[in-house]
Formats: structure tokens, C-alpha cells, sequence
């Protein structure tokens, strides 16, 4: 588990281009991220850029959290706004940050009292299968 290597602020948008794509390749994998890349149109090219740059390249650079913490604030951010793709793409994260299964787990019983009881269990059982499966890989 990689954490932030940058020592000062990223000053110029390739900076953060490419530490972004950086750590988006560490947290999510090369595969997803070449999927991502590979279905890249004139249409998303702004925001996939936006996204390595702002979300990957300024913000999972920071040094004030862990990525372990920043995959459970995700985790829990996901599943309160109900984004079952993007929860689904960071309990896979999260398990490559270092999280156990009964850290998801706790994310989501925690998830409960603050955003509901119905999206801590659709939480749960999306996060069931995928972990399931990425015992099984090893």
C-alpha cells in the first residue's frame, strides 16, 4: 500500500496529471484504469482529465489522511448518496488499501445510523459477492 510520495504541492496541471494517474493506477488497478482510459470519447475527455488532475492527482495526494481513511470516508460517501457503481469500484479499492472485510463491514453499520438503514444493507450485499470474490482470487 502506497501512500502520497509528493513532499510539496503539485504546481502545474501535468504535475498533478500524472501523479493522478499515478495513484488512480495504485488505488484502482491498471486494469480498471485502462478500461477507463480505453473508453475515453472527445465527449469525456474534460472530465476524465478533471478527475485524474482534481480527485486523484490534488485530493488522494494530501497528506492528512491515510488512503485506508480515505477509502472508508468513500466507502461511507458512496453508500449514503446510494452510488452503487462507484461504492462497488472502491470496496475493491479499499480492500487494495488495506481494509479487512469487517472494516467494510463496520463502514457500512456505521453508514447505517448516518444515512439509513436501507443503504448500509444494499451496501452490504454489494459488498458481499465482491469480496467473495476477491478472497477467492487470492
Amino acid at each position: 500500500m502506497t501512500e502520497p510520495l509528493e513532499t510539496g504541492p503539485l504546481e502545474t496541471d501535468e504535475q498533478r496529471r500524472a501523479a493522478g494517474m499515478r495513484v488512480r493506477r495504485e488505488v484502482l488497478g491498471d486494469a480498471h484504469v485502462d478500461r477507463a482510459v480505453a473508453q475515453v470519447t472527445p465527449f469525456t475527455a474534460d472530465f476524465q482529465d478533471f478527475i485524474t488532475r482534481v480527485a486523484w492527482g490534488d485530493l488522494w495526494q494530501r497528506p492528512g489522511l491515510a488512503r485506508r481513511e480515505r477509502s472508508m470516508l468513500t466507502l461511507a460517501i458512496t453508500a449514503s448518496l446510494r452510488h452503487w457503481d462507484e461504492f462497488a469500484l472502491h470496496v475493491k479499492a479499499a480492500v487494495h488499501n488495506g481494509l479487512t472485510d469487517e472494516e467494510i463491514a463496520e463502514v457500512c453499520l456505521h453508514t447505517a445510523v448516518y444515512a439509513g438503514v436501507p443503504a448500509a444493507n444494499h451496501a452490504l450485499a454489494v459488498a458481499k459477492p465482491i469480496l467473495a470474490e476477491l478472497r477467492a482470487q487470492g
